[in-house]
C-alpha cells in the first residue's frame, strides 16, 4: 500500500510539473541557508579558537600589581614583588601546574653590523617555550643547559629576524643587545600579527643570562600551563600569592592575572548565541519555504477534490487519503532536502572562506571563516526540514481527508 501511495503523489507531481518544481527549488534554497549559515557560524567559531590556540588555551600569566585593599596591619598601596621563590612556590601549592617560567623584559637596542633597534628582550626559561607554543622554525631552542651555563644565546621573532638579516641565514649570526655579544640559535615561525604589534619581534635569551643586562632579582611576570579547571586554577593561584605577599586574595590589583580560557570562554558564549541566531534566521527561511509548500498542496487539494470523493466513495479511508497527500509533501520536501544539500556543498566548495582576521592581520589565514559544512550541520538541517515539511504537508492533508464523500463528488 505504501509503494501504491508514493507511486500515486509522484504521478501527481509529474502532472503539475512546473508547480512542483518552483517549490522543490523554495525548499532546496531553505535548506541551503541553513547548512550554509550554520556552516559560517561554526567556522567563526574555529576562527577565534584558532586565534587563542596560536598561543595555547591552558595557560596563565601573572604579574605583580599595588594592593588596593588593607589586610592584617598591612595598609593599601604597597607594591606586591614577585621573585623566583614564587615560580617554585605556585609550582608546589597550585593543583594541575605543569610547567612555569620567570619573565625579565627589559627594553634596549637591538643591533647587528648593518641595523640597529631599540625591542623588548625577555629573559626566560625553556619551559615557556612550551607554554606559550614557540615554534621553532630554524635552529633550535633555549635548554636547561644554556640557563646552567649562562650563555649568551638569543632566539628571535619571524620580524626581528627579517629586520636584522633580510634574507640571510641568521643561525650563528651575532647579535648586540645592550651593548653585548648574543649569537642567534633560533628563528621562531611567525604568529598572527596585527599591525604593528612587536608578537613577531620577539627576542629572547635565558632567564639566568638576562642578569648581564637587567636585575632579575623581582620579576616581571611568572607564566605557567595547567591542567583543570581555570577559575580553581586561578583562585588557588591567588590564595598562593596572597598568604605569601600579605594581601587579601579578593584584591584584584594586587597581582594581575591573565586567565587565556576565561578570555576564550566569553568568546565562545559569544559564538554560541551567532550560531543560534544564524539557526533561527536559517529555520524561518526554511519555515517560508514550507510554506510556499503547503500553499502549493492546498491548491491541489482543492484541484482534486473530486478525485478524492471517488476514492472515497470506492473505500478509501481517512487514513489513506491523509498519507497520499503527506507522501506527495514528503518527495517534494526530501527531494529539495538533497538538491538544497548539494547546493550548499557546491556553494561552499566555491566560496572555501570567508576574510576575517586576515583582513587585519598578518599570518591571520588560519583564522578567516572556512566554510566547513559537518555532518552534524546536515542532520540538524535535515531535521528542521522533516519538521517544516511534515507540517506544511500535514495540514493540506487533514483537509483533504475530511472532505464529505458526497461535497467532494458534486464539486466542480
Amino acid at each position: 500500500m505504501i509503494k501504491d501511495i508514493f507511486g500515486q503523489a509522484m504521478e501527481a507531481m509529474r502532472f503539475n510539473m512546473r508547480r512542483t518544481t518552483i517549490t522543490i527549488v523554495g525548499m532546496a534554497w531553505g535548506i541551503a541557508t541553513v547548512i550554509l549559515l550554520l556552516a559560517f557560524g561554526s567556522g567563526f567559531g574555529r576562527a577565534i579558537e584558532a586565534i587563542f590556540a596560536q598561543w595555547g588555551t591552558n595557560m596563565m600569566g601573572v604579574f605583580p600589581g599595588t594592593t588596593s585593599e588593607q589586610a592584617g596591619g598591612s595598609r593599601a598601596g604597597v607594591k606586591v614583588r614577585l621573585t623566583r621563590d614564587d615560580v617554585e612556590r605556585i609550582a608546589q601549592t597550585v593543583p594541575g601546574i605543569i610547567h612555569t617560567s620567570a619573565v625579565v623584559s627589559k627594553t634596549v637596542p637591538v643591533a647587528n653590523d648593518l641595523h640597529t633597534y631599540s625591542w623588548e628582550v625577555e629573559g626566560i626559561e625553556p619551559e615557556l617555550q612550551s607554554i606559550q607554543k614557540m615554534d621553532i622554525a630554524q635552529g633550535r631552542g633555549i635548554t636547561a643547559a644554556d640557563l646552567a651555563e649562562r650563555r649568551h644565546v638569543v632566539i628571535i621573532g619571524s620580524e626581528a629576524k627579517s629586520k636584522l638579516f633580510s634574507g640571510a641565514y641568521a643561525i650563528g649570526q651575532p647579535l648586540r643587545l645592550n651593548g653585548i655579544t648574543f649569537e642567534v640559535i633560533g628563528v621562531l615561525q611567525a604568529k598572527m600579527q596585527e599591525g604593528d604589534d612587536d608578537i613577531n619581534r620577539m627576542v629572547k635569551v635565558p632567564f639566568t643570562t638576562m642578569s648581564d643586562i637587567k636585575d632579575t632579582k623581582y620579576l616581571d611576570g611568572i607564566w605557567m600551563s595547567y591542567s583543570g579547571n581555570y577559575l580553581e586554577t586561578e583562585h588557588a593561584l591567588r590564595n598562593s600569592l596572597a598568604a605569601y605577599h600579605a594581601f587579601r586574595p579578593s584584591d584584584r590589583n594586587a597581582v594581575y592575572v591573565a586567565n587565556i580560557m576565561e578570555g576564550l570562554t566569553q568568546f565562545r558564549m559569544v559564538t554560541i548565541g551567532l550560531q543560534a541566531l544564524l539557526l533561527f534566521i536559517g529555520a524561518l527561511t526554511l519555515g517560508i519555504a514550507g510554506i510556499g509548500l503547503m500553499n502549493i498542496m492546498l491548491v491541489s487539494v482543492q484541484q482534486r477534490t473530486r478525485e478524492i470523493g471517488v476514492e472515497k466513495a470506492l473505500g478509501a479511508r481517512k487514513r489513506h487519503i491523509l498519507l497520499q497527500f503527506l507522501a506527495e509533501a514528503l518527495v517534494i520536501s526530501s527531494i529539495g532536502g538533497f538538491a538544497g544539500v548539494a547546493l550548499a556543498y557546491i556553494v561552499s566548495k566555491v566560496v572555501g572562506s570567508v576574510t576575517l582576521y586576515s583582513a587585519i592581520a598578518t599570518n591571520g589565514e588560519a583564522a578567516d571563516i572556512h566554510l566547513l559544512i559537518a555532518p552534524a550541520t546536515v542532520l540538524m538541517a535535515s531535521g528542521i526540514l522533516i519538521v517544516v515539511g511534515t507540517i506544511s504537508g500535514m495540514i493540506p492533508a487533514i483537509q483533504a481527508a475530511n472532505l464529505n464523500p458526497i461535497e467532494a463528488l458534486r464539486y466542480e
